[in-house]
């Protein structure tokens, strides 16, 4: 090969790797907190700033919001276990809410939650205290299957004191007779 045959070669490979790499798919930037650059303002000249100089405004960064806190998250919106009249058995159709909270936790050990058991307003006062924390028990035993220390979860009753549907009739009785899990607000 001479010179110019080299030098030929050469300058081709080099246009193929340029095109090549201006070729590429852009890469999504990763949905991490993401930096906003300091903003600079100059005041106007009717300002009365004392040396007219410019003023920095710290660069804030946004901080992603836990899943729990998230309304478009399962996390936020499916947080009740559903139970039969006077029973403290988790129904089926409550373990895929129960899996979802107890994989989320075991994952992140930091977070804690309370369970609220509730009852509608059928019997007395002490007897739905005791159903609702035999519910909140239920649930809190089903989530230490899934990895969940003890020590991120509280288990309390409130019995018939915090109804979540208004009413008299079979269709609200069933809305109340659940457990919540209560998320810390921030």
């Amino acid at each position: 090969m001479n010179a110019l045959d080299r030098l030929t070669f050469t300058a081709v490979v080099a246009v193929s790797l340029l095109l090549a790499a201006c070729s590429s798919t852009p890469v999504a930037p990763p949905e991490t907190a993401k930096e906003t650059a300091p903003t600079i303002s100059t005041p106007s000249a009717s300002s009365n700033s004392v040396a007219n100089q410019p003023t920095v405004t710290p660069a804030v960064a946004a901080t992603p919001l836990a899943p729990y806190l998230d309304p478009a998250n399962p996390l936020y919106k499916e947080r009740s276990a559903y139970f039969d009249f006077d029973q403290s058995a988790i129904r089926p159709d409550a373990v895929p809410v129960i899996e979802l909270h107890g994989k989320y936790l075991a994952v992140h050990p930091a977070v804690s939650i309370r369970i609220e058991g509730n009852t509608d307003e059928l019997g007395g006062s002490e007897y739905n205290l005791a159903l609702g924390q035999k519910r909140a028990q239920a649930v809190l035993k089903a989530l230490k299957m899934y990895g969940v220390k003890d020590s991120q979860m509280e288990a309390v009753s409130f019995g018939k004191e915090k109804p979540k549907a208004a009413g008299h009739d079979e269709a609200a009785y069933a809305q109340n007779r659940r457990a919540d899990l209560a998320y810390p607000a921030k």
